[in-house]
């Protein structure tokens, strides 16, 4: 299976955030990601103005595992919970403090929290998204019951590790993930009852009360384990504690995130073309002047002619025959190979490729989605939309996944990042002046936004399954507006 959730990132870069989840019967697991990207003429985007080196310098990926699935109450619930595996870390540590159980309790320590986060984020939108209105209540008061009973039983485990066997530095590690998960909980919470008030505010008021004792619980928690908080006393604007969470967040989910060495694709197969260009070349060259050898002399101005041109043709020739070559290269091969590594073991690749293409070569599928207005139609016949193709190849063993994880994973997310900011240099003012009549005849000026439409089809395809999504992203001059899924 493969699925991908789009958001604006930035003022200036959208994210992809691509899951491929392989299946536990399947040895190797193949996934195919192709994007078209639709630019308007205006934007003068085109392979002249806009290379394949420039692409990849707008464009970001981080590899991670998917954080591994529990519902909130399993995590400390059952055999083999994440709490189990925690509470059996402290246990060594405190008895053994060599360097492989230390390595073990920050890891768990690590995955706990991720799993906490995940698993928060993932029940409350079930809650509001997915779950019927009528058990809303109940599964609420559920998740703050489940909530309360998580950051308990974890925050009671320090009484494991008190003591003396135990360093500074690895109690360290127990903090940052209470730190992590108060954090966790706060910022869900405020972002639920904001949410809330403008799209359920009933329910807002009802648990109002009970959503705000929880965050002033873990406010108050963490004051008093000297964790910073949100201060209205602040006298950097919160520079220090903004970098803190942020630092905090890479940390614990370090041991998601999977080694990435990216090298250039076919590199054999390239010389191998680029020889047979030379060779080509030579054959011209060497024919040219044997035959004006054999039919004038070796001393002869004609002979002198014929090689001053067949040198000249032949560079030419060589040239003409590598860039062939190289585009025919590149609708077989990639340009980038990216070995994706937990530690040093391998287990699998990712490969990547860009081109500008014509519409001809656009699947008619892909354009039937693309579904310009009749307008849009007309205005393509004089100033064509560029479309850009990146294509996307992603391999994952099945077997390895499972032989360097210690809890099951479904497999890897991909998030991908793509600045825009090279596409707003054509752009116009963002605002345009439009006018409008008053009842008393006076002329009153208004603005109006001057928006541009970056049309990104997504093919995903796995195994038998196959499907499309379309995102438009509206862009003008100061950056990116919105992001709209279109059916």
């Amino acid at each position: 299976m493969i699925d991908i959730l789009a958001k604006i990132h930035d003022k200036f870069s959208i994210e992809f955030k691509v899951g491929f989840h392989a299946r536990r019967r399947v040895k190797i697991n193949d996934f195919v990601m192709n994007t078209w990207i639709f630019v308007p003429d205006s934007l003068d985007i085109n392979s002249q103005t806009y290379t394949r080196e420039h692409f990849y310098r707008d464009i970001r990926d981080n590899i991670r595992l998917i954080t591994p699935i529990f519902l909130l109450r399993d995590i400390t619930r059952g055999e083999n919970s994440p709490l189990q595996h925690l509470e059996f870390a402290f246990n060594n540590i405190a008895s053994s403090p060599s360097r492989s159980s230390v390595a073990e309790f920050e890891y768990q320590i690590k995955m706990f929290s991720a799993i906490f986060k995940s698993a928060l984020r993932d029940q409350i939108k079930y809650i509001f998204v997915t779950a019927q209105k009528e058990d809303r209540d109940f599964l609420f008061d559920s998740l703050l019951e489940d909530v309360t009973d998580i950051l308990s039983k974890y925050r009671s485990l320090s009484n494991i590790i008190k003591t003396h066997t135990v360093s500074q530095e690895n109690y360290n590690y127990f903090e940052f993930g209470d730190e992590f998960m108060s954090n966790v909980v706060e910022k869900q919470f405020y972002t639920l009852l904001a949410t809330l008030n403008s799209r359920d505010k009933d329910f807002a008021d009802r648990f109002r009360k009970k959503i705000l004792q929880t965050i002033d619980g873990e406010i108050q928690h963490k004051t008093a384990n000297g964790y910073p908080v949100v201060s209205p006393d602040s006298t950097d604007k919160y520079r220090d504690l903004v970098f803190r969470r942020g630092v905090l967040k890479k940390f614990i989910e370090s041991d998601l995130f999977l080694t990435a060495k990216k090298k250039k694709d076919g590199v054999l197969i390239e010389q191998i073309y680029f020889s047979l260009a030379a060779g080509v070349s030579m054959i011209f060259a060497t024919t040219v002047a044997f035959s004006f050898q054999l039919k004038f002399g070796n001393f002869t101005m004609p002979f002198f002619v014929a090689l001053v041109v067949s040198y000249m043709l032949k560079d030419r020739i060589k040239d003409l025959m590598r860039y062939y070559f190289a585009h025919k290269r590149r609708a077989k091969y990639f340009d980038n190979k990216i070995t994706v590594s937990i530690k040093e073991n391998i287990i699998g690749w990712s490969k990547e490729g860009f081109d500008f293409i014509s519409e001809r070569n656009v699947p008619k599928e892909v354009l039937q989605i693309r579904n310009r207005s009749a307008l849009l139609e007309a205005d393509n016949r004089y100033t064509q939309e560029k479309i850009i193709l990146y294509r996307k190849l992603m391999q994952i063993d099945r077997e390895k996944l499972d032989e360097n994880s210690k809890y099951f994973v479904a497999g890897i997310n991909e998030i991908i990042r793509i600045s825009v900011q090279s596409f707003l240099n054509k752009m116009d003012n963002p605002e345009v002046p439009l006018y409008i009549s008053k009842a008393n005849g006076d002329i009153e000026k208004l603005q109006g936004i001057k928006a541009y439409y970056l049309n990104f089809i997504i093919q995903l395809k796995y195994q038998d399954f196959e499907k499309f999504k379309r995102y438009r992203v509206i862009v003008n001059r100061n950056g990116i507006n919105a992001i709209e899924e279109l059916r």
